[in-house]
């Protein structure tokens, strides 16, 4: 069973067929079945640079037209023809919308392996690395499905909070402004932000979210987008941009105009948001810059080490989880059409911000 949208027209989605399964995998192949999956507006971000950044490459659907959006969880090897990956075995990574995906393993070791799949060859590594995970009988159901929900999530907050922390005017202390504030990424880098002293963190977000914002503690001030630019200071500030929302955007760099430092594009949550109109076009400040999470995975992979990367990493979602993440509640979605109403809702941007979807065919 495959989940297939619409490229242009992310809110089409259909259900169809899965690929026929074999009962014995091509030399050097596994099959794996996909468990579970988180679902979040990180997965609509995907899909709106689905061509820009590469991510409908991943798992290309045989009609163009259409795409299978890439989603992290877990899943079980139920047919292998590649020694030391072993049915029953189970592993955590990128996945397809759907029910199985083909893999070819490479550089298989005591920790997972790669997908060495042809045409995953050239996009980066760090989608393409499968994790061995707890045999199912030592699994924690809720601790797995809250590692798929804020894993990938956290470490982009993880590593954006790095990466402005380490920009030569990154601890100035002046206020960092967030939109989509209520988004799980947003969460995350908020708590990073105050947790490191990083300066003042205003969030964004709609009106009926603001009280919510509020309630996680990460903010030290909600602002409603229908308010702006009203709370967002005299400046100067760093603008984190989560909505890909180009009437707030906008606003944001011709209220602080120079007074901008930076302008950080990170999401698009709200990607069928109209352009400003008139003079809403215009952006004084600095140039938007795009925040693409693999290039700094690379370079602090490079200076820390995988191991220190994973220590550092584990330590600041530990933290995260044990306070601010509590106010999201898991919502698990069985069976496909509970996957396509619930994407169908992300897309529409109608989504409960409190909950947290994990999903299942």
């Amino acid at each position: 069973m495959d989940v297939e949208v619409v490229r242009r027209d992310l809110a089409t989605a259909r259900l169809v067929p899965g690929r026929p399964l074999p009962d014995e995998p091509p030399a050097g192949t596994a099959l794996a079945r996909i468990e579970s999956f988180a679902l979040t507006a990180n997965n609509v971000t995907y899909a709106v640079t689905g061509d820009l950044l590469g991510y409908w490459r991943f798992f290309p659907a045989a009609d163009e037209r259409y795409g299978r959006v890439p989603v992290w969880g877990h899943a079980e090897i139920v047919a292998s023809s590649c020694p030391g990956v072993e049915v029953g075995g189970r592993c955590y990574g990128f996945w397809p919308t759907s029910s199985h995906l083909l893999l070819a393993p490479v550089d298989i070791g005591p920790g997972g392996f790669v997908d060495g799949t042809a045409h995953r060859a050239d996009l980066p590594d760090v989608y393409n690395r499968y994790e061995r995970a707890a045999d199912r009988n030592d699994v924690d159901p809720d601790g797995e499905a809250r590692a798929a929900l804020w894993r990938p999530l956290f470490t982009t907050s993880f590593l954006l909070d790095d990466w402005i922390g380490s920009a030569a005017d990154g601890d100035t202390g002046d206020p960092i402004v967030i939109s989509c504030a209520s988004s799980k990424t947003a969460l995350g880098l908020a708590h990073l932000l105050r947790a490191h002293g990083r300066g003042e963190v205003v969030g964004l977000t709609s009106a009926g979210h603001v009280e919510f914002c509020g309630r996680t503690g990460v903010y030290d001030r909600v602002v409603a987008y229908d308010e702006l630019p009203e709370g967002l200071g005299a400046g100067p500030a760093t603008y984190v941009d989560i909505a890909g929302n180009p009437t707030v955007t906008a606003a944001v760099h011709r209220h602080l105009g120079d007074r901008l430092r930076r302008s950080v594009r990170v999401g698009f949550t709200h990607h069928d948001a109209p352009p400003p109109s008139g003079s809403g076009n215009s952006r004084p400040g600095p140039a938007p810059e795009m925040f693409f999470a693999p290039d700094h995975v690379r370079r602090r992979l490079a200076d820390w080490g995988g191991p220190g990367f994973a220590e550092r990493l584990a330590a600041a979602r530990n933290g995260f989880e044990s306070g601010p993440a509590a106010a999201i509640t898991l919502e698990r979605i069985n069976g496909a059409d509970g996957v396509l109403s619930t994407w169908r809702q992300l897309v529409a941007g109608t989504a409960d911000p409190r909950l947290g979807f994990v999903c299942s065919f």
